[in-house]
């Protein structure tokens, strides 16, 4: 058979398994542009989609803007013509395998915000084309692909499971981990109909080492919910307990470490200021707001949820209590650094970060606040602390540090010389980083 004349699955097949089809990855963050250079590497002609001009000239120029993307393999794979950049979106048509990893924030009333979703779906449809598969990325609630997307595609006259194809692969992305990248992570794939599945099978087989096939997209959506959830609950959980032990006077930290040497039936996770990252403060309330359709109450997730939220509060109280007791320093006369921007240790992503609010929380009590982060030079732009944008990383030296009255460790870099942090005269500790690498005294506190 020709496969000009094919059906559109029969030719959309053919391109995959010869790796003539061109990807096109809509979303160049931290989920888009790994996912671009794992499809480039494996020899499939990948574009990349974005609305901002400056991620195209620097993926064209070869220089990465994420720490898992390397320059170097990014500027051989634009160099061969493997991969290249653009915000025009007539391109899209252009595309065999369409791939959207968008963001999915929250709305100031914590409802799913699927304003980008929505948007890219629109720009997709007015180029769509017979023989295209639609994949979504974006984290969010059980039924959007079905509900959300294949109908916003179908607006183009093209029937979904006929004419075009979509479906759904939830990214797993763990920024920061350097045993795991896109391609050695199990990729969780579902499509809308037998030959989407086929499709979304045979384009993921092609770009990462495994592949779970489940039954349906809304089970792949409830999978990414699942996982979030899992984390959520359990962190809340270590969170609740240091409230609980430390009013008992036990090191919180100190009994996770013997807990997590039985072999069976544990799994350590450790407390902190708050959540942090795009997954796991937000994707719980995905759920619980899906959930109120079928009226089922989510009251353990909802918990989970007051708990995590509350933990800036409790650190900032943890930090006004000690300024007090051992400095004799009220709050609004105090100057403070946090020490990490980033949400996790590591990292230069912002997204979500707890020091955020821990930052807000402090000016709002009148101290002088500043950061220091190895990995953040400079503060970005984010939607709900735009006041901090364009704020720059202060250096860490002994000098430094006379400038201020209290060190708040938010984000336990490795980058970070703690030892000299032990000069302050006073310092607020959330995660266990200063007795972790061995420093101590009676002026740091745990919180």
């Amino acid at each position: 058979m020709n496969l000009t004349d094919a059906p559109p699955f029969d030719r959309l097949r053919a391109a995959l398994a010869d790796r003539s089809a061109v990807v096109g990855v809509i979303g160049l963050g931290y989920v888009g542009l790994p996912l671009a250079v794992a499809a480039a590497r494996r020899g499939l002609p990948t574009i990349g989609f974005d609305i901002d001009p400056a991620k195209e000239a620097r993926i064209k120029a070869g220089r990465s803007y994420i720490d898992a993307v390397a320059s170097d393999e990014l500027a051989a794979l634009v160099k061969a013509g493997q991969l290249t950049a653009t915000t025009a979106y007539d391109r899209l048509a252009e595309c065999d395998v369409i791939v959207i990893c968008v963001p999915t924030p929250l709305s100031r009333h914590r409802d799913p915000d699927l304003s980008y979703i929505e948007t890219t779906g629109r720009e997709i449809a007015r180029r769509l084309r017979p023989g295209q598969l639609v994949v979504l990325e974006s984290t969010t609630y059980p039924g959007t692909t079905r509900e959300v997307l294949k109908p916003i595609l179908e607006s183009s006259g093209l029937v979904c499971g006929r004419d075009v194809f979509v479906g759904f692969s939830p990214e797993r992305e763990d920024p920061g981990n350097a045993a795991f990248d896109t391609a050695s992570i199990p990729k969780v794939v579902a499509g809308d109909g037998p030959q989407a599945s086929e499709l979304v099978q045979a384009f993921y087989g092609a770009v990462v080492q495994q592949v779970v096939p489940v039954s349906s997209p809304d089970v792949a959506e409830a999978v990414k919910i699942t996982e979030n959830v899992f984390r959520a609950v359990n962190i809340a959980l270590v969170n609740e307990l240091k409230l609980i032990y430390g009013a008992m006077g036990i090191d919180v930290w100190e009994v996770i470490e013997a807990a997590k040497t039985k072999p069976f039936g544990y799994m350590p996770f450790y407390p902190g200021p708050g959540l942090g990252g795009h997954c796991i403060p937000i994707d719980p309330f995905y759920l619980t707001w899906r959930s109120r359709e079928f009226e089922v109450p989510t009251r353990f997730i909802e918990l989970a949820g007051e708990i995590n939220t509350a933990m800036p509060n409790h650190v900032v109280d943890v930090l006004a209590r000690a300024l007090d007791e051992r400095l004799r320093l009220a709050v609004s006369a105090s100057r403070v650094l946090v020490v990490g921007l980033a949400y996790k240790k590591n990292v230069e992503d912002v997204r979500e970060s707890p020091s955020f609010k821990l930052m807000s929380l402090l000016e709002a009590r009148g101290a002088k606040v500043a950061f220091h982060d190895p990995h953040v030079p400079e503060a970005p732009v984010t939607r709900e602390h735009p006041e901090f944008a364009g704020r720059r990383s202060v250096a860490l030296s002994a000098e430094t540090l006379k400038d201020f009255d209290a060190v708040l460790i938010a984000t336990d870099h490795d980058a970070v010389d703690y030892r000299l942090l032990a000069e302050a005269p006073l310092v607020v500790d959330t995660r266990n980083a200063m007795a972790r690498h061995g420093v101590q005294g009676e002026h740091i506190i745990k919180a």
